[in-house]
């Protein structure tokens, strides 16, 4: 795989526009938001990932680098968090998928909880089921789904949005000539920065595009200036995107899941246009998250090999689909959609409250994959890595260090309800409590898992080979 091919891979995974209506709450000021994500997170992530990925290449991405590094606990630990985070951020896509598809029958249920609840439950039961019969084809028709339901309407979008913009036909709700002071946060408030991590994940899950590392050609050119030409274009896209949403729609009046579309019908009204990009959306959106359904599952069941599952979450049918772990998940998806329908406060705090958690449990994830890097270096030194992060070990503990430090900011920063979204009854003391509490608990289940495992528990076949 050349520069060209692993920059377009890249961009699929990363592209999406759900999150332009929380990035333009900051106006001008998300062009430093931007540019901070890529110091403390894209750059240190992309480093390590492409050398312990290049270093350890068989499957398994974090939870081989982590069980090398510090053991099986800690390995099975590390990929639990990178799944389980991903069974509550999926929330965020689902509702997303709700709050689109109300602008193709009526937009008023876009604020309503119930209504969101049930076409999350809906649409992640349906296509669990659907993925049971392992499709060939599904890797395509979800590629297709993303094409239409992402990059066509973000140009859209970004097209329209300029033209109404500068035809001066819409009341725009921010100047656009910022002054110097317009571009950056207001540090001395520091709910403020609460939203970075917003920018913070418009690239996160950059380290799962390691797993190409090794099939790159002139890796240690190719791989870096690859994810930085995704990082400037994915900000470029982004950063013009959100202004769009921000300009156009008050924040006042700014729905974090159902913004773009209220953009789309600022530009168009609420007509037929408005309504086949809804479900142009709509589409692109189910099909992104029916993409995730078998991936991070797969990346789990890893751990099986080493005893880690028990038997009955091994269960694969006949078209090699694990469906009883599918299930497990559904089900906690289901739980998930649940506590952000029961969360008191409208749609945007509840949002906000499991998108924070999301963050919190993938930062710990970050944490270990961190110090794995540099206990790697250390304890395995001779082993051959493709690409090497220069600089020796003193440049290993600048990333790995700056990576680690960065993570422990975000993780405080993730603790902070930020000022530009209210609605939420929770106080602070019960907001941190809700954040800690179910990241301590999330970490914890692992643990207790791993100490509680049996012997039974590994195939058949790695039995037999120990033997």
């Amino acid at each position: 795989m050349g520069l060209t091919g692993f920059f377009f891979v890249t961009l699929a995974a990363l592209m999406g526009i759900r999150n332009f209506p929380t990035m333009g709450l900051v106006q001008w000021q998300l062009i430093a938001y931007s540019i901070a994500a890529i110091i403390l997170y894209l750059i240190p992530v992309s480093l390590a990932s492409a050398e312990m990925a290049t270093g350890w290449p068989q499957t398994g991405g974090v939870y081989v680098w982590v069980k090398e590094a510090f053991g099986q606990r800690w390995g099975f630990t590390a990929v639990w968090l990178q799944w389980f985070q991903m069974t509550i951020g999926f929330i965020g896509v689902l509702t997303f998928v709700a709050a689109t598809f109300a602008y193709a029958i009526n937009p008023a249920l876009s604020n309503n909880k119930l209504y969101e609840f049930l076409v999350i439950a809906a649409v992640w039961w349906i296509f669990t089921f659907l993925n049971f019969r392992g499709l060939k084809t599904y890797a395509r028709i979800s590629t297709v789904f993303v094409s239409i339901g992402v990059l066509i309407p973000a140009a859209i979008l970004i097209i329209g949005g300029l033209w109404r913009i500068f035809s001066g036909t819409h009341p725009l709700q921010f100047t656009l000539h910022p002054a110097f002071s317009d571009l950056f946060p207001n540090l001395m408030d520091i709910n403020n920065i609460a939203l970075l991590i917003t920018f913070v994940f418009l690239f996160i899950g950059v380290e799962m595009t390691a797993v190409h590392a090794k099939e790159i050609k002139d890796v240690g050119r190719n791989y870096p200036l690859g994810i930085l030409l995704v990082g400037i274009v994915l900000t470029v896209v982004s950063v013009i995107g959100s202004i769009v949403v921000g300009l156009i729609i008050p924040a006042s009046t700014l729905n974090l899941m159902a913004g773009i579309m209220q953009a789309f019908e600022a530009i168009f009204g609420l007509g037929i246009i408005t309504t086949i990009i809804a479900l142009m959306i709509t589409i692109g959106a189910i099909g992104q998250a029916s993409s995730w359904i078998v991936g991070p599952v797969r990346g789990i069941l890893i751990t099986a090999k080493d005893g880690n599952l028990p038997k009955i979450l091994q269960k694969e049918n006949e078209n090699g689909m694990p469906v009883n772990m599918m299930i497990l998940q559904a089900v906690i998806v289901t739980f998930w959609g649940a506590v952000y329908a029961l969360l008191p406060g409208g749609v945007n705090s509840s949002f906000w409250i499991l998108f924070a958690l999301t963050t919190l449990v993938y930062i710990v994830m970050y944490l270990l994959m961190y110090a794995s890097l540099i206990k790697l270096r250390y304890s395995k030194p001779d082993v051959p890595r493709i690409f090497k992060i220069p600089g020796g070990k003193t440049g290993v503990w600048l990333v790995g260090g700056w990576g680690f430090i960065a993570m422990a900011f975000l993780f405080i920063v993730a603790l902070l309800p930020p000022s530009e979204i209210s609605g939420s009854s929770l106080t602070s003391t019960e907001y941190v409590t809700f954040l800690l509490g179910g990241t301590i608990l999330i970490t914890i289940i692992p643990i207790i898992i791993h100490a509680l495992r049996k012997p039974g528990w590994k195939p058949d076949l790695i039995l037999q080979d120990e033997d």
